[in-house]
């Protein structure tokens, strides 16, 4: 089931390098868990119906020119009112400095007052998106997510199947690991997946026989890569004799992640096939068909026309 969780004032202070005017104690901890950021306008005049405190307050230009034309009297009681919600922080933008009773009602409330010199539309944009993609549903899937030819190719199959020891041949082969083991996997507001690694094991991979190896120390950091988007599923299974696989391609087959629906390819494993090889030919093919190319109905087509062409010698109007 896909969880959707909060996340740390922190971590957003720390990301967007903004200022800290005044912080209360614990306010790196407040969690934000709405994917919206809002201009306090209305609110600075009075009005508070339908307001969101869940929401990080934004205040440009427009917001302090307003506050210019008021008595300091006034502005205290506007930042007396708004600060009396406790939303998760109030930004001021364009290197603008807060008033002395904006400071004061801060401190009285208890509320985190921060700074950008970014201009108020762009931070306000750039900030909901990263918002939208780090609190959008999130899944954890066992597997491994490698990126071959900048497809990002999630391995997946049994416990003991070879999905490991693929991704370090892989590796070797000058690809990139993302995760091993567990995927955390979340929709972007464009409507594609991004996996990542649980930060507790990011970069490392298990190898039975040899154990627990760190892929950056030992391959460098051009070896691995903190997220993905996923492009390709691809399913190994053990090689059953009498099955029958797909030998041509035409058919296409998906696999619905977060209700999104992705490639799915399933490759047979057994002794003395190149599975690294096998994958980067699977993912370059797939980036082939995502640009309108499918070789297997290229040559559907191709068989097609030449078995009506000899008809039509054969059997002469």
């Amino acid at each position: 089931m896909a969880s959707k969780t909060g996340i740390k004032l922190g971590i957003i202070i720390d990301n967007f390098h903004l200022d800290v005017l005044y912080g209360p104690e614990g306010y790196r901890e407040k969690l934000i868990t709405i994917d919206d950021v809002n201009r306090p306008g209305l609110q600075l005049t009075g009005f508070f119906d339908y307001f969101d405190r869940e929401r990080m307050q934004l205040l440009g230009l427009v917001e302090i020119s307003y506050l210019e034309g008021i008595s300091a009297e006034k502005r205290a009681a506007v930042f007396d009112t708004l600060f009396s919600y406790h939303t998760p922080a109030v930004i001021f933008a364009r290197g603008l400095k807060p008033y002395p009773e904006c400071m004061e009602m801060a401190k009285k409330h208890n509320q985190a007052i921060l700074g950008t010199r970014e201009n108020t539309s762009s931070i306000m944009s750039t900030m909901i998106a990263y918002l939208r993609t780090a609190l959008s549903p999130t899944i954890t899937r066992h597997g491994v997510l490698v990126e071959v030819y900048g497809e990002g190719v999630m391995l997946a199959g049994e416990s003991g199947i070879g999905k490991s020891e693929t991704a370090i041949e892989l590796v070797k082969r000058g690809h990139r690991l993302i995760a091993d083991d567990a995927i955390e996997i979340r929709r972007n507001p464009s409507g594609g997946l991004i996996g990542t690694a649980p930060e507790l094991i990011r970069y490392y991979i298990e190898l039975r026989g040899i154990g627990v190896v760190d892929v950056r120390r030992l391959f460098g950091m051009s070896a691995v890569k903190f997220d993905s988007a996923i492009d390709l599923v691809i399913e190994m299974e053990t090689w059953k004799d009498g099955k029958l696989y797909d030998r041509l391609g035409a058919e296409e087959h998906f696999t619905t992640l977060l209700d999104v629906r992705v490639p799915t390819i399933t490759i047979p494993v057994r002794p003395g096939r190149n599975l690294a090889v096998v994958i980067e030919v699977a993912a370059m093919n797939n980036r082939n068909k995502k640009m309108g190319c499918n070789d297997a109905l290229e040559l559907a087509m191709q068989v097609d026309s030449h078995i009506d062409q000899k008809y039509l010698e054969t059997n002469p109007q």
